[in-house]
């Protein structure tokens, strides 16, 4: 039986831990001679109470939202997926390629070909460590962050080559057909009557299409059999296999699943916000991913939410570097804390917070 209460290892390890990396996050900016609560008081006015900071925010939250998912899938198979880098690249070109070279007739439908063509790329990427750990033994770790790095030259390849316009000297494709534009949080403020919200923020359907992700991940994990062998194998593998759940094919279906997650995250970045193929458009999008399930607990709900606070981070921290004497690279390390203390040190949260729970469950 578990020591600590469902409700409290959900928000109160994530919620210490944060508040952990926010004090240590505000000595540092007084180190430097700013005031933490200035600072504060700037990310949540340029971030909350300006629509063009909301804008910014759910563009990056829906970046978050698919690396997040992505990553939380492959940890209900105990499987460390940390190639959401390149299997977005991937997802990438499969965008480009789908919006290049077929002919679409209005955006509703380039969205629909753009999704599988991201999801069918990042799919494949993922799938081929899948595929040499399930059958080879190596181990996925290792294997996804060497094919972050074949990705990206991948890419490079293309944008350099067969994808670039001729007498282009940018590393990127030609400009997608205006066929294919998604309607922006600005585009569709204007249609009602709003045409001062959001203006100039890259938002765009796209966030919709992440929150229907969110819905049908957390189906496919708690209300279908295939989720039920997921979970099972994450638990105990050897249970599973005696229970005649093949681990090959747990291990392939949900790297794939994971793959075509990340992938989808290519469809905010490169059919939305850019409307062509650009080097480095992932942004470390792949690797926060990691840290928003770890601080989502690998729920949907939650990695929702860690979505909206990374979205929040990164907005607000663009304002900082803007309007304030605090460097980039101090924000950096504010985001990196945040990271830190929600994912990798949460243990160190929990440990003391069971012991807790487990004192005044024996006093009553």
């Amino acid at each position: 039986m578990d020591v600590m209460p469902k409700w409290a290892d959900v928000v109160l390890v994530p919620l210490i831990s944060l508040i952990i990396a926010a004090l240590l996050s505000a000595l540092l900016i007084l180190a430097i001679g700013e005031s933490p609560v200035a600072a504060l008081k700037l990310m949540i006015e340029g971030t909350l109470l300006r629509s063009s900071g909301w804008g910014y925010m759910l563009y990056y939250t829906t970046n978050f939202i698919f690396t997040g998912l992505a990553v939380s899938v492959a940890f209900h198979a105990a499987l460390f997926n940390i190639g959401g880098e390149g299997q977005a690249m991937m997802g990438g070109l499969g965008v480009a390629l789908v919006c290049l070279f077929i002919p679409w007739p209005h955006w509703s439908f380039a969205i629909i070909g753009a999704s599988l063509g991201a999801a069918v790329f990042g799919m494949i990427w993922a799938g081929l460590p899948a595929y040499l750990q399930a059958k080879r033994g190596s181990h996925i770790v290792i294997t996804t962050i060497m094919f972050n790095f074949i990705a990206a030259g991948v890419l490079n390849f293309f944008l350099v080559g067969a994808l670039k316009p001729k007498g282009s000297m940018d590393p990127a494709t030609a400009n997608f057909p205006a066929s294919t534009h998604l309607p922006t949080f600005e585009d569709m403020a204007s249609l009602m009557g709003f045409e001062k919200m959001f203006r100039a923020a890259p938002a765009n359907v796209s966030f919709f299409l992440a929150l229907v992700a969110c819905v049908l991940v957390w189906f496919l994990i708690w209300r279908t059999p295939l989720g039920y062998e997921i979970r099972a194998m994450g638990k105990s593998e050897p249970a599973a296999r005696y229970a005649g759940i093949g681990s090959v094919k747990i291990i392939m279906v949900a790297m794939m699943i994971s793959g075509a997650l990340s992938g989808m995250m290519a469809i905010n970045t490169t059919q939305g916000e850019s409307e062509r193929l650009i080097l480095n458009f992932t942004e470390g999008a792949g690797f926060i991913g990691i840290a928003v399930a770890l601080m989502g607990r690998s729920h949907p709900l939650g990695v929702l939410l860690a979505a909206l606070l990374f979205g929040f981070l990164y907005q607000g921290g663009a304002e900082l570097a803007l309007w304030t004497k605090i460097p980039r690279e101090l924000i950096v390390v504010i985001q990196a804390l945040v990271i830190l203390f929600t994912g990798a040190l949460s243990l160190m949260v929990r440990g003391p917070l069971e012991r807790l729970f487990l004192s005044l469950r024996q006093r009553g």
